[in-house]
């Protein structure tokens, strides 16, 4: 029976591609709702999205590696439940889950199961407004992409990662962009007032329209061409969820509950990548992150789990971002406790593209670092997360 994956995205073609490479040659199935093969997000809202990068290379392999490599991959077909007692994943076309005509359902029956669901937008409902744009697929991108031109009126509801790396995309192509946003500061909740007012200073140098602490109407965006909702993500647990399988409490983020090998409460079943609540030994609670690293850290941790390994997951969050000419990657997880003060090491002038180092501490200890334009300091501002730090810097 072997090996089922249940997301055709970059978790699972990672899992697939680890288990592989970590010398397993039983039967592996990789399911996905796409048609297109497996492939990394961050360019939709980054190279691909700007033009600069062609999407064959956001593919995590060309087609034919599956075949070669013997693995079944099943584009354009939906899993629709889990019968964990028969130990079978059902599924459909994707077309036929939707509702509509097509193949038969089919039962494929699995020894081990690895759901990579992942996370699906937000949809944005608003009455008189029904043609919201949203960014999680290569046609979501390619559209924005075409839509992007000198003098198109883009009004971007959500000043996240995805509303700021579109908004990004759409002023270098001359877009006029207008960004909605509820909070005082974007991306306030991740960064905290002191480094998210350099993002809103950022953007606004670049000629976005920034709208914080508002409340978008209809009114506001009846002059736009493009309106896009980027008000993010829920994970898709629902298979999780109908299979009886435990789920974490919302404070802890929702999602499936995983051990800290990325087990479910059924030791046939491992879930990573956005889905998966990790109870992380080294954070010491629970945590699910939604990002490129998580997603491809997991899937080669839970490969060598399903082959029989039982090494705890301990990579810590890490995320990065590129705007304009701003990069930026930022490493740890204040959680619940959050921090006491937040170190600023060097110039956050970032329109004139300097680099500076930030620190988040809770008492002594850094519980999150970033740094800006440093690509040499990536490793020391790595390592710095769970070290003491004394004296305010500025």
């Amino acid at each position: 029976m072997g090996i089922v994956i249940i997301g055709a995205g970059l978790a699972g073609a990672t899992a697939a591609t680890a288990l592989r490479q970590q010398g397993y040659d039983g039967p592996l199935t990789l399911i996905g709702a796409e048609a297109t093969p497996p492939y990394e997000r961050p360019p939709l809202s980054k190279g691909y999205l700007l033009g600069t990068q062609p999407f064959d290379e956001a593919l995590v392999h060309p087609e034919p590696w599956y075949a070669e490599h013997d693995v079944s991959l099943r584009l354009g077909t939906r899993a629709t439940a889990i019968d964990r007692d028969r130990r079978v994943v059902r599924t459909a076309s994707a077309t036929d889950a939707a509702g509509g005509e097509g193949t038969a359902e089919e039962d494929v029956p699995y020894d081990q199961l690895l759901l990579a669901t992942g996370a699906a937008p937000r949809s944005l409902r608003m009455e008189g407004v029904d043609d919201f744009v949203t960014l999680r697929t290569v046609g979501d991108s390619t559209r924005l992409k075409e839509a992007f031109a000198e003098g198109t009126k883009v009004a971007i509801v959500g000043a996240g990662w995805i509303g700021l790396e579109v908004a990004a995309a759409a002023r270098t192509a001359g877009a006029e962009v207008t960004v909605f946003e509820t909070a005082a500061l974007p991306l306030q909740r991740v960064l905290g007032p002191e480094v998210a007012t350099v993002f809103a200073e950022l953007h606004r140098g670049h000629g976005v329209d920034l709208r914080l602490s508002t409340q978008v109407t209809p009114d506001d965006l009846r002059g736009a061409d493009v309106r896009i909702a980027a008000i993010g993500v829920t994970p898709q647990i629902e298979l999780a969820e109908q299979a009886g399988l435990a789920m974490a409490a919302r404070e802890e983020g929702g999602g499936v509950a995983v051990d800290a090998t990325l087990r479910t409460s059924d030791p046939r079943i491992l879930a990573i990548g956005d889905i998966a609540a990790h109870d992380h030994p080294v954070l010491g609670r629970r945590i699910r992150v939604e990002h490129w690293d998580t997603a491809k850290r997991q899937a080669k941790a839970a490969a060598a789990v399903l082959l029989g390994g039982d090494e705890p997951y301990r990579r810590l969050p890490y995320f990065f971002t590129d705007q304009y000419d701003l990069g930026m990657e930022y490493w740890g997880n204040p959680g619940p406790a959050g921090y006491d003060r937040v170190d600023i090491e060097g110039s956050t002038d970032a329109l004139a593209g300097d680099a500076f180092h930030a620190f988040w501490v809770r008492g002594d200890e850094v519980v999150a670092a970033m740094h800006v334009n440093d690509w040499d300091a990536s490793a020391t501002i790595r390592e710095s997360v769970g070290s003491r730090r004394s004296a305010a810097v500025r």
